[in-house]
């Protein structure tokens, strides 16, 4: 018996992003980047590796379903709307996290710049 896997486009643009996710968030960890740390690749790799699981295996949101103790697909459904929520929120914690640290850095320095100029009179 030869099954041929039937993907559609939704599938693979979807594999296709969370495959990028998982690259970036794998070699900024590794490249130590900041506020890159270990707890943020386990979740990127949570959430876009099950992003991918569900895009590539529609059939294991049931699976899921049932794990969790929901009846119903559709619920699952709703239940990754909900990671994705969770994905946006921490994505916009990152990005404030780099420009409160951006604006530490620019402070910072326009302080000692202040102080040296003060002393140079």
């Amino acid at each position: 018996m030869h099954i041929t896997p039937n993907f559609y486009l939704y599938q693979v643009i979807i594999f296709a992003v969370s495959a990028v996710m998982l690259y970036q968030g794998i070699v900024n960890y590794l490249k130590k980047r900041s506020g890159q740390t270990f707890f943020k690749l386990i979740i990127r790799i949570t959430v876009w590796g099950g992003m991918a699981m569900v895009a590539l295996f529609p059939s294991f949101t049931n699976v899921l379903a049932s794990l969790i103790g929901i009846k119903g697909n559709i619920n699952a459904v709703i239940l990754t709307g909900f990671l994705l929520t969770f994905l946006m929120i921490f994505k916009l914690l990152s990005a404030i996290e780099r420009l409160e640290q951006q604006i530490t850095e620019i402070t910072r320095k326009d302080s000692l710049k202040t102080i040296i100029k003060k002393n140079e009179e």
